[in-house]
């Protein structure tokens, strides 16, 4: 499966309260590995200097109204 990690910094000069700092996507087999990859860069992104994650499913299903086959478009 394909997921996207967005990454987000606190911070008050923005509208939203929220900065994106990056998007990088990755393959993995579930959403528990991708828990782990989240786990693995709490050193370096971490929870008290307000950054937050955000884990998507890159690709979600959709239908194609004029001949209704289905097919994957990327969530962005």
């Amino acid at each position: 499966m394909f997921f996207t990690l967005e990454i987000y910094k606190m911070d008050r000069r923005v509208k939203s309260g929220v900065r994106l700092v990056g998007k990088y996507d990755y393959e993995r087999e579930d959403r528990e590995a991708m828990e782990r990859e989240i786990r693995e860069l709490y050193p370096t992104y971490k929870k008290a200097d307000g950054y937050i994650f955000n884990v998507v499913e890159t690709y979600v299903r959709r239908r194609n109204f004029m001949t209704g086959e289905d097919f994957m478009e990327r969530y962005d």
